[in-house]
């Protein structure tokens, strides 16, 4: 069978022009390969101005760890609980870290779907900081003090049960209500006997005023029998819904963050001390240490992980916010917490 010589030629071309497509798309195919992912823009929430207690998101930036799970984070500052929670409830925000215990009479109020997805503060900073040259050595000596209480201190809303569980009358301590930037000031010219606040600012912050370090009675609530758990990270529930790997990512790149804080303080000191208006690399060690210590490596971490709770513990804590509080509907941990984006224990135990 004879076969035309034109058919000929343009069956070879075609068989060419197929071979050069085949080449062109596998060629696409490793280029766009080869080629990284842009990173997913998030917005971050810190409800007040950087300090130690954010070291571990300060770490987890600083090294990589969100940009490794393919996230571009920017830190924003709100001006405090009400206003982070608020953001991340309307979406200006994906995660904040806030107080929970601000969370949970917010999401009575407001009725946000909010939840906690990571627990950094396994005890929380509430305390009373007192001059024992005042008389105040522990927490029995209260009573008939004057106590500094600064306008939305969060402390001051455990008080009724960590009182009640010690047998301390409400009515014999003297309250007095007080702006916070006079709240360090006026325990230290004696104006007040005691202040409440978070055991890592005020009692740091009145050492830095120059009172000794000896006259000082930091009042840990956790060592009278509060429950409360401390900051945790939040996250705007649609995010939640639509990229649940993405969550999960940004508590990796946070426990990896706190591990690395854990390990070397002082650089993490020196790294949020770099970013802060007139921070001090010592006076960051110091808080850092002094949280690491009381608030985050507790028994229970230590046991179960850090990021998690104890139920039973956190239906307690409901309890004791009760006595300040009055719920609408009182919630259920699984209403506050959703552990579904942490990672296995293993990933979560801190050495």
């Amino acid at each position: 069978m004879r076969i035309n010589r034109t058919t000929a030629l343009r069956t070879m071309l075609a068989v060419l022009i197929g071979l050069a497509a085949v080449v062109c798309a596998g060629t696409a195919h490793v280029q766009a390969a080869d080629e990284p992912h842009q990173p997913l823009a998030i917005q971050f929430t810190l409800e007040r101005p950087l300090d130690a207690a954010a070291a571990p998101f300060v770490m987890a930036g600083v090294s990589g760890l969100f940009s490794a799970e393919g996230l571009a984070v920017t830190t924003n500052v709100a001006s405090g609980n009400e206003d982070a929670l608020a953001r991340v409830a309307s979406g200006a925000s994906d995660f904040a870290l806030v107080d929970i215990n601000a969370l949970i009479r917010y999401r009575d109020r407001q009725g946000a779907p909010i939840k906690a997805v990571f627990v950094l503060f396994n005890q929380a900073p509430y305390a009373i900081v007192a001059r024992k040259s005042r008389g105040i050595k522990a927490l029995a000596d209260i009573e008939g003090k004057n106590l500094g209480v600064a306008e939305g201190d969060l402390s001051i809303r455990l008080w009724p049960a960590v009182a009640r569980l010690n047998g301390i009358k409400l009515s014999s301590v003297k309250q007095n209500s007080i702006s916070p930037a006079v709240r360090e000031p006026m325990l230290s010219a004696g104006q007040v006997d005691a202040v409440t606040g978070f055991s890592f600012l005020s009692a740091l912050n009145l050492r830095d005023r120059g009172v000794p370090a000896d006259d000082l009675a930091v009042l840990r609530f956790a060592d009278y029998g509060c429950e409360a758990y401390g900051t945790a990270l939040i996250v705007n529930p649609l995010l939640a819904a639509a990229k649940p790997d993405v969550v999960k990512g940004f508590v990796r790149a946070v426990i990896l963050g706190t591990q690395l804080a854990i390990k070397d303080p002082g650089r993490a000191a020196t790294e949020v001390a770099n970013r802060m208006d007139g921070g001090s690399r010592e006076f960051e060690l110091e808080r850092l240490r002094t949280i690491i210590r009381d608030n985050i490596l507790t028994g229970e971490v230590k046991s179960r992980g850090i990021g998690g709770i104890d139920q039973a513990r956190f239906e307690r804590s409901i309890e004791q916010i009760a006595e300040d509080f009055k719920f609408q509907k009182r919630p259920a941990a699984a209403d506050i917490f959703d552990d579904s984006f942490l990672p296995p224990l293993n990933g979560r135990l801190i050495n």
